[in-house]
């Protein structure tokens, strides 16, 4: 059974780090981030003449939804080819939609796929921590407006996705080195259980 792992949580939770750990104990496996696509986003804010802000309506009415089409035609397409595809992006819109999870996953089934999310569970706190580590442009507007950024994130479990197992949501704790180890274990376990 062919199946596309979507990794997600807000920023800073630490999904990179997690999606490609997974990719390495996986078989068969093609990785994809939406991170990728940011060198193209940033051109279109040049292009649009408007300062580069993830945050702002720019970015939402012109960009994001489009790096979402993107990311999943990628992981569509990368189906044909192999058994397991992982992408790692926030997805935090889309996992709480359930019609969008039943579209996607009626799309998955006409390629003979399962869907399995991953919502890596992490405190805010250790997000901000971690943003400030990395040092990223993209997280510029938020440090800068922490209080007003995290207002408008929902850091809760995603309800409405069925399971707690390979074919629905599996939980990745993630806000220390013990809770890492042990969902790698586990999140593993259920992905890849020979």
């Amino acid at each position: 059974m062919k199946r596309l792992i979507l990794v997600s949580s807000p920023p800073a939770c630490g999904k990179t780090f997690i999606s490609k750990q997974l990719a390495k104990n996986l078989r068969h496996v093609v990785y994809l981030d939406k991170d990728t696509l940011i060198p193209l986003s940033k051109q279109i804010f040049r292009v649009g003449k408007k300062p580069y802000d993830r945050s702002s309506d720019f970015f939402e009415e012109q960009i994001r939804d489009y790096e979402y089409e993107v990311i999943l035609d990628l992981g569509f397409e990368a189906l044909q080819y192999d058994d397991t595809v992982l992408i790692n992006a926030p997805f935090t819109r889309e996992v709480r939609d359930p019609d969008y999870i039943a579209e996607l996953r009626k799309k998955l089934a006409a390629q003979d796929a399962k869907l399995t999310i991953i919502w890596v569970v992490t405190s805010p706190e250790v997000c901000r921590a971690r943003m400030l580590r990395r040092n990223s442009d993209r997280d510029t507007y938020k440090i800068k407006h922490w209080d007003e950024y995290v207002k408008g994130i929902d850091f809760s479990v995603p309800e409405g996705v069925s399971g707690d197992d390979a074919d629905g949501l599996l939980l990745f704790y993630n806000s220390s080195e013990a809770e890492f180890v042990k969902s790698m274990h586990d999140v593993l376990a259920v992905l890849d259980p020979q």
